[in-house]
């Protein structure tokens, strides 16, 4: 098993990192899902039955652990905001960290890009990733996600075509068209 988990680390470390850190945008909380990810693949090895490859199962995991992380935020948010009462519309806690400079890359245009990418939705974002950052087929894509092709390949369109529509109307002076 130690052999199995050096060369998995040892192939697909980098790559990991970069798909946690791009879904969380912080790299202290990357580095502390990256290391459950690595707790998960020790506990489930035995289970790994080969079907897919190493690369779409541990980015599985990955992807699975990151959710889990949105999932308990959002209800720890959700009882701050029970617990101080602050009527229908209360106050948003809002994650105002900006997107780390070993990844964010320096020029205005792809920071628009990135910050787009943040409102886009779980799955979009996900695939997005998967497949422009991280260069993975949509057959890899699919296996990562456990989806059809199919829906990878719509979810894609639906997500470029959100990111193009959101960068339109910012290079509008953040002004919405009329439809």
């Amino acid at each position: 098993m130690r052999s199995f988990f050096d060369e998995i680390y040892e192939r697909y470390h980098q790559d990991l990192y970069q798909f946690v850190i791009y879904m969380v945008k912080d790299r202290d909380l990357a580095q502390d899902l990256v290391q459950e990810v690595y707790i998960k693949v020790m506990k489930s090895y035995q289970s790994f039955d080969g079907r897919s490859s190493e690369k779409t199962w541990l980015f599985s995991i990955a992807r699975h652990v990151t959710i889990d992380y949105f999932r308990k935020q959002k209800r720890k948010r959700k009882r701050v905001m029970d617990f101080f009462d602050w009527g229908e519309r209360g106050e948003q806690i809002q994650d105002h960290d900006s997107l780390p400079e070993e990844i964010a890359v320096q020029n205005d245009e792809m920071k628009e890009v990135f910050q787009a990418l943040g409102k886009c939705t779980m799955d979009q974002k996900s695939v997005i990733i998967l497949r422009f950052v991280q260069g993975m087929s949509i057959h890899e894509t699919a296996e990562i996600l456990n989806w059809s092709e199919s829906k990878v390949k719509t979810t894609q369109h639906r997500g470029m075509k959100s990111l193009r529509d959101m960068l339109s109307s910012q290079d509008q002076g953040g002004v919405q068209r009329e439809a």
